[in-house]
């Protein structure tokens, strides 16, 4: 699938708006930051796992695609997150690149 950054977040913004109808109420920036916690710790599972820190044995594969459904959950939240507090996600990106390229730059790197 070829698809923009802002494609992508668009196609997560429909995803939102579906549960909101569900769950009656929009999420703040409480719950969201509280489910990033819980599937940046989700994710750390799958990988500690991947990377085999713990003693049982999982089927790689599937391991890899629960961390690639990790990645794009903690994605979404940090949409929601970002919509919250109205930034444009994709010029924020651009401006911390910039704030850390000029950084590399002055330090010579």
């Amino acid at each position: 699938m070829d698809m923009s950054f802002n494609d992508a977040i668009g196609l997560y913004r429909d995803v939102i708006r579906r549960f909101e109808k569900i769950e009656g109420r929009p999420w703040g920036a409480e719950g969201a930051v509280m489910e990033l916690a819980k599937q940046v710790g989700e994710l750390a599972k799958y990988v500690m796992q991947q990377e085999k820190y713990y003693f049982f044995s999982v089927d790689a594969e599937e391991n890899k695609k629960n961390i690639s459904d990790e990645l794009a959950d903690v994605f979404g939240q940090i949409i929601r997150i970002a919509d919250y507090y109205k930034f444009d996600l994709l010029e924020a990106h651009i401006e911390a690149r910039k704030g850390e390229a000029r950084c590399l730059d002055e330090n010579g790197a």
